[in-house]
């Protein structure tokens, strides 16, 4: 059975070490080695999950199937001050996709944002992930395109995407 369980400070090694194997294979073939190497640094070295569970930007969520963590989730409600439950991460370990997980992450997210009085989920998702077709398929729909400039030189090329609750 899948659920979720609110991640604390004590889970960061947790949330990277499912980071460091999810992403070269989710973005190997998108993103050089070196932008891969950045954005892990950047999102999630020690201190970056440090400040972002400090300032609870995000809520962290590990994922379970019965009592094993299959991937975190990261997400914010009330995104910019909206009826709005922003999907900041949401990461299976490769072992667990294509068995139905994300789609019932999905309505795990959808219960927690109807109790935050949501009115809609929202993500960005990179243009040449996989993953797109997988939140069309869920009732996403693409509502912008943005090149978001993240430093040293990088850009991440995403689509913005919104599920309407």
């Amino acid at each position: 059975m899948i659920s979720l369980s609110e991640a604390t400070i004590a889970d960061l090694k947790t949330i990277q070490e499912i980071a460091h194997l999810t992403w070269p294979l989710t973005y190997g073939e998108i993103l050089s080695k070196e932008q891969l190497d950045y954005m892990l640094d950047l999102i999630y070295s020690d201190e970056a999950l440090k400040t972002q569970f400090e300032k609870k930007e995000q809520l962290f969520y590990l994922i379970l199937d019965d009592e094993t963590t299959v991937g975190f989730i990261g997400i914010e409600h009330n995104y910019k001050n909206g009826f709005v439950t922003r999907i900041h991460k949401i990461y299976l370990l490769p072992e667990t996709q294509g068995k139905g997980i994300g789609k019932k992450v999905i309505v795990e997210i959808e219960k927690l944002a109807f109790e935050k009085k949501s009115i809609a989920l929202s993500l960005n998702v990179n243009r040449f992930n996989n993953a797109l077709r997988f939140y069309q398929k869920l009732g996403f729909e693409v509502t912008d395109e943005v090149n978001i400039d993240i430093g040293n030189g990088f850009l991440m090329e995403d689509y913005v995407m919104e599920k309407r609750l």
